[in-house]
């Protein structure tokens, strides 16, 4: 029987859940917004199933010496819609060309985040762009072994602990199954961001956009975007929006996150994804401030699913594109502040955009660099012309 006496080892994937065999697993949102597993005792039958396939109570080994590519498409319309480089449109649209299915996230009627699947080249529009929230899991990993002992070819997207959590539910290796992992920050709580979204719109069907990563202002000085129906298009720089600077700080991340067991390739994925930011350090020639993908490639799996003809790529050692993405260690530092926060953020929800302003408030120096490094890279790209 599961049972979650350390909130560190529970990402929320909800294998556990979806393994059941009695139905008796259910998730319940503690006061941060995050969803754990609770066991109807009266019901359970102690099969121990919940437990082995818990990625976390069972982590698996890393995968040693990956190839690590700077890479983009090469079709600019794409990437420009893209939140890096545009190449998981390309994985996607290759597995729908031979009727296949891929899984991603996506917004679902009140602006959280939710996995789902396509089996068309129209639904992976949703699917495209960042979501900074964690997302709910549903019932994919079901879904998805569905598809595949159908024959299907899928291709299933998520963050490390999910990528790692259908690979414990899945229990087997499937020829026609690709996994392709998110290069993960940390997966923020759904009630941050729904508290949020409650001071933004009285009506959240009044939004009809949000993009966490647009690049109006170029890939590296990205906005958070958010279109209201019948109003102008807002654009705020991230290192001045409330949300992004509270995630970007580590403040409202899921305690699993501060030290994931599914990363460094311990999600056992195919493919892992991301920006590969201060790729310019490299000088590969990879940078035009379009964006920039970091694939990690795993597997001669996930390597032959990648369309080389359609990108521009160029391998990186694997020591020093490590050492240049956070985002690929298990381990980041829990915002000293982050108890505080939440307990501040239950007394008074409404006051959410005030207390993320507050608990991420900058030194007079790092908000002189901020100002400072706008004027830097227009004057860089233009010595580039």
């Amino acid at each position: 029987m599961i049972t979650v006496t350390d909130k560190k080892i529970c990402s929320g994937c909800r294998a556990c859940l979806q393994s059941c065999p009695k139905h008796c697993i259910s998730m319940v949102v503690d006061d941060e917004g995050f969803a754990y597993p609770k066991v109807d005792e009266s019901k359970c039958v102690n099969c121990g199933l919940c437990e082995r396939k818990c990625p976390f109570l069972n982590p698996y080994e890393e995968q040693i010496s990956p190839e690590i590519y700077a890479c983009y498409n090469k079709c600019e319309s794409i990437r420009m819609n893209s939140s890096s480089g545009g190449i998981f449109s390309l994985l996607a649209k290759k597995i729908l060309a031979e009727k296949g299915v891929v899984f991603g996230a996506r917004f679902d009627d009140e602006w959280q985040v939710v996995l789902d699947y396509t089996e068309s080249i129209e639904g992976l529009i949703p699917f495209m762009g960042s979501k900074y929230v964690q997302s709910r899991t549903g019932d994919a990993f079901a879904q998805c072994e569905s598809f595949l002992k159908k024959g299907r070819k899928v291709l299933f997207s998520g963050v490390p602990c999910q990528i790692a959590g259908l690979k414990h539910f899945l229990r087997k290796d499937y020829d026609n199954l690709w996994t392709c992992e998110v290069i993960c920050h940390g997966s923020p709580s759904p009630k941050v961001w729904n508290c949020f979204l409650d001071t933004i719109a009285r009506n959240k069907k009044d939004i009809c956009e949000i993009n966490f990563r647009d690049k109006k202002d170029g890939w590296k000085n990205y906005n958070f975007s958010i279109k209201k129906i019948e109003k102008i298009k807002e654009f705020v720089d991230h290192r001045r929006h409330p949300y992004m600077k509270a995630f970007l700080s580590d403040l409202i991340s899921r305690p699993s996150c501060y030290n994931c067991k599914a990363k460094m390739g311990k999600s056992h994925s195919d493919i892992a994804l991301g920006d590969f930011w201060n790729v310019s350090n490299l000088n590969l020639g990879m940078d035009d401030d379009k964006g920039t993908s970091m694939m990690v490639v795993y597997t001669q799996h996930g390597k032959d699913l990648v369309d080389w003809d359609e990108i521009q790529s160029c391998l990186v050692q694997t020591d020093v594109a490590f050492s240049m993405c956070r985002g690929l260690k298990s381990e980041i530092k829990m915002n000293e502040k982050r108890k505080i926060f939440f307990k501040k953020m239950n007394e008074s929800p409404k006051d959410i955009v005030n207390l993320m302003s507050e608990f991420t408030k900058e030194p007079m120096w790092e908000r002189l660099k901020d100002k400072v490094r706008p004027i830097k890279n227009k004057l860089f790209c233009k010595a580039k012309k």
